[in-house]
């Protein structure tokens, strides 16, 4: 019987959550790895048993309500240790041009299955008291509010995806998280959520494979093992300098501390 930790990934078969399969299993850990794609998921399996891991394959659809059923009921097992949300589709698009069949599935998938699959196995981590949840969100999670954005290497802006399902529902997981992580402080269970940027996968047509800024996969996942080793609550894996997370955290607090008031402020109040 099989002594190393076991992590749950999702989203396994190709991109970051083949390189989190890789990492996992090198630093220790025998795996669950879960997706739609089983040939592709056999494939990245074959390679994390050469790297030491015992691997259990679960083909599931996360954004169907009994793909999801059966992943939590897996998650629900006893025996993880480490749950990673990868899964998650970008579906860009204005809101309007989503089809309609496709926003309950979409939002299911980015929004309701990470939240799901950290219900399901929560009470064996506390009862244990150990063990760590991670969720993989994305920087597009704090785009609300931008139209475009300057890269300091690229000679010309770069205009956002039309993204307001996909933000909205990476904005969703990074408050969950975060407020999870609030939540299990002093239980020996942490939670983190990865926001990386633009990464070189198959994401979305592939188109930022070959673009400039654009980080490997590889990293993605070397930055999520050590976050998870670390305790970190938000991991940005290209964010050099870890004050602007600090500064967003105060820029919160100002705002909900002098937004909480009994009377209108001056700009709401009614003109004679």
């Amino acid at each position: 019987m099989s002594t190393r930790p076991l992590a749950l990934i999702t989203g396994a078969s190709s991109g970051i959550g083949a390189e989190l399969a890789h990492t996992f299993a090198d630093r220790g850990y025998d795996l669950v790895l879960l997706a739609r794609r089983r040939d592709r998921l056999e494939r990245v399996a074959a390679q994390a048993e050469e790297r030491g891991a015992a691997v259990e394959t679960f083909t599931a659809d996360l954004a169907t309500p009994q793909g999801l059923a059966s992943a939590a009921e897996r998650a629900a097992n006893g025996d993880v240790a480490l749950l990673v949300s990868n899964a998650g589709n970008a579906g860009y698009a204005p809101l309007k041009d989503v089809p309609a069949p496709d926003v309950d599935g979409l939002w299911r998938l980015n929004a309701t299955a990470p939240v799901t699959l950290a219900h399901a196995v929560l009470p064996s981590l506390l009862d244990k008291g150990e063990g760590h949840i991670v969720t993989v969100a994305s920087l597009l999670a704090f785009s609300a509010g931008m139209r475009s954005f300057s890269s300091a290497n690229a000679t010309t802006p770069l205009t956002m995806p039309p993204r307001t399902l996909y933000a909205a529902a990476k904005s969703a997981t990074v408050a969950f998280t975060r407020t999870l992580a609030n939540e299990l402080a002093g239980t020996g269970v942490g939670a983190t959520v990865i926001c990386p940027g633009r990464v070189a996968t198959e994401w979305s047509a592939g188109q930022n494979q070959h673009g400039p800024d654009v980080m490997s996969a590889r990293d993605v996942a070397t930055a999520t093992a050590l976050a998870v080793e670390r305790g970190d609550t938000v991991c940005v894996p290209g964010l050099a300098k870890a004050e602007a997370l600090e500064r967003l955290q105060e820029a919160e607090t100002d705002l909900v501390s002098d937004g909480n008031r009994s009377v209108l402020a001056d700009r709401y109040q009614p003109r004679p």
